[in-house]
């Protein structure tokens, strides 16, 4: 049997190649199952078809282009993941255009959803006493480890890098574009041999659609205005090194092009230099000549962090400290988390060189602001960590009940073999 509807809800069907195909997008994004997946996955979708039959009704729908965006970041993380375009059509067993179509409608419907949820829940207000009453009730042992977090600021140089490198990586990029203008060299050829971007060299330098707003400025300004694919650009400097850019396809707000990259060396001497000159600025502030923060506000190349007195911000979207300036200690670049690690609350490290998010190679030194050792949570200390956890609460509920209500009045059928299983909801099979 090539396919059957193994559930129908209300006047959906649910095919077995739909769960097979939602198996395998789980298990490609390393989603764990607690359970029998051909269980699990039906009831999620299920539960999917109620709140779209829903936003039907309250006419909830989403942006093409939000959607599209969806759908072009995921396709660009997969064939990284996976290691290339051909390998993700052989995971999938489908052509890359059916895996976008088809993730296109998954992403459609998954936003849909979110919205119905946050129209079916509202705005959860709470009061501190909400929060302590809730708590009050919880056993003492089931609240949540809260992990050691730390604070850090940082003052960072970088080492001057002599005209005669910079000029060798110009001349080499020139080279690859008459290489290419002449047509004796393709360029995602020369992307794949010499470009310093790892994740778009084995694509042969291509970066996939993506809207202006997700690229810096210097490079977006040029891959925007080009609209030959046979030529390619100028040399474009931006904070990740020296590029040439070739178009692709433009399509709407977005575009997909080729890069390559070359990064200027950094040679030990000017490594060496950066170095003395940041223990001239550690022995001063040791020394009450200097204070750490007025380093990091007047010195530091650190452009992130120098208008917060080099106070480092946790940008981790997974992170439940986003946005604040804790990290877990895994949170850190690893330069940084090896030398705070052993570090006291005030204490100063000597320099040490680290690789930025950027990859640039630079000197730095840190101060340690703060150490919070992993307890168990309380509402002195962790108090907007813990309101989070009653609105999730609160919210779980409001959503458990809905589906509930709507279980009771919408028409099921499982096929057999499809039944036999502990849902969560178990109002499916009705008695």
């Amino acid at each position: 049997m090539v396919d059957e509807i193994v559930w129908v809800v209300g006047d959906e069907a649910i095919l077995r190649s739909d769960v097979e195909t939602q198996r395998l997008y789980m298990q490609n994004e390393g989603q764990r199952f607690d359970g029998d997946p051909y269980c699990i996955i039906p009831e999620q979708i299920a539960i999917q078809k109620l709140y779209l039959n829903q936003a039907k009704i309250d006419s909830i729908d989403v942006s093409e282009s939000q959607v599209l965006r969806s759908v072009d970041q995921w396709i660009n993380m997969a064939i990284n993941q996976v290691g290339g375009r051909e390998k993700l059509e052989e995971y999938f067993n489908k052509k890359l255009s059916q895996i976008k179509e088809e993730r296109k409608t998954m992403v459609r419907e998954q936003q849909i959803v979110q919205e119905m949820q946050k129209k079916l829940v509202g705005k959860i207000k709470l009061t501190p006493s909400d929060v302590r009453h809730y708590f009050q009730n919880v056993p003492q042992d089931s609240l949540p480890m809260i992990p050691a977090t730390v604070e850090v600021q940082i003052v960072t140089l970088e080492p001057k890098i002599p005209f005669e490198e910079t000029d060798a990586i110009k001349a080499r990029l020139r080279e690859f574009t008459e290489q290419v203008n002449n047509g004796k060299m393709e360029f995602s050829t020369l992307a794949r041999l010499y470009s310093q971007d790892p994740a778009s060299a084995s694509r042969g330098g291509e970066m996939g659609f993506v809207g202006k707003s997700s690229l810096v400025p210097e490079f977006a300004n040029v891959a925007f205005n080009l609209t030959d694919p046979k030529r390619v650009s100028n040399i474009v400097e931006t904070e990740y090194g020296y590029h040439i850019i070739q178009l692709i396809e433009k399509r709407g707000d977005r575009i997909n092009c080729r890069h390559i990259l070359l990064r200027p060396k950094v040679s030990d001497r000017e490594l060496e230099e950066a170095t003395a000159r940041l223990d001239s600025i550690y022995t001063d502030i040791e020394a009450g000549k200097l204070t750490f923060e007025d380093a990091a506000t007047y010195l530091s190349a650190d452009k992130d962090t120098r208008n917060n007195k080099g106070l480092m911000v946790n940008q981790n979207y997974e992170s439940s400290h986003v946005g604040t300036p804790k990290f877990e200690m895994q949170e850190l670049p690893q330069d940084i988390s090896k030398v705070v690690y052993g570090m006291k609350p005030g204490d100063i490290s000597k320099p040490f060189r680290m690789l930025t998010d950027k990859q640039r190679e630079v000197v730095a030194i840190v101060k340690l602001k703060a150490r919070t050792d992993s307890h168990r949570a309380n509402l002195a200390d962790d108090y907007q960590v813990m309101k989070t956890m009653v609105e999730n609460h609160k919210r779980e509920e409001l959503l458990n009940d809905w589906i509930t209500k709507q279980q009771k009045t919408t028409y099921v059928r499982i096929a057999d073999g499809w039944r036999n299983c502990d849902f969560k909801f178990p109002g499916w099979i009705k008695k």
